[in-house]
């Protein structure tokens, strides 16, 4: 059984407001098999949409190369957004060596928690992933209820919105499609999709993303 083992520590400076919460990158980032275009960093996978997305957003011309130059750009944007990135997991197990959610097993949980406890500027949770077993805002809920906290409902249609009281504050939650080709069909057959599909033919997943992404990091 393949141990996947998250290869980077939580990404979090000392004025850090928002924090992105994923589960495990691919695999090939454990066992260190990057390709050409992979950042060894976070969220680095070329399979990987959030940076591209980001990219979008905020016409930072990125590279996607594995390089020194390519990190450094990424933290130069989380630094000035005041982003971090803290993964709820560490670890888990999987028989398939694969990057699905619903394939593994046996989860290490980071204490998240305890974590914003250390970390009193960030006001803000945005999960890359909803609710749906082995997701990021799944695991989470784990935790907080094991703390009896609570997640109250501001906004259910997607981006979810929520938000509870931790470690004197309260701390505002999103919950984002997943930035991963896996998530295409989940969009697909989103409503709202459907109606900017049927109005412009061009109108892709990726454009749904962009809006989505945009209502929660850069809204006007």
């Amino acid at each position: 059984m393949f141990h996947h083992t998250h290869p980077y520590p939580p990404y979090i400076l000392t004025d850090t407001t928002r924090l992105i919460v994923g589960t495990l990158p691919p695999p090939r980032f454990t066992t260190g098999d990057l390709n050409d275009e992979d950042v060894d960093f976070c969220y680095g996978s070329s399979n990987g949409l959030l940076w591209k997305v980001w990219d979008r957003i905020y016409n930072l011309g990125l590279v996607y190369e594995n390089t020194h130059f390519a990190i450094e750009q990424r933290k130069t944007f989380l630094q000035r957004e005041k982003i971090g990135v803290c993964d709820i997991l560490g670890a888990a197990y999987r028989d398939k060596i694969d990057a699905s959610d619903l394939g593994m097993q046996q989860p290490e949980l980071r204490d998240v928690l305890g974590i914003l406890k250390k970390h009193p500027t960030v006001d803000t949770l945005i999960f890359t992933g909803g609710n749906s077993k082995n997701g990021p805002e799944y695991f989470f809920r784990k935790l907080a209820k094991k703390e009896g906290i609570s997640l109250e409902v501001l906004y259910s249609n997607v981006p979810r919105k929520h938000q509870f009281q931790w470690a004197g504050r309260t701390i505002t939650t999103y919950s984002l499609t997943a930035p991963s080709g896996t998530a295409n069909r989940a969009i697909g057959s989103m409503e709202v999709y459907k109606e900017n599909k049927a109005k412009d033919p061009n109108y892709t997943t990726f454009d749904f993303r962009v809006e989505q992404y945009g209502s929660v990091f850069n809204p006007e």
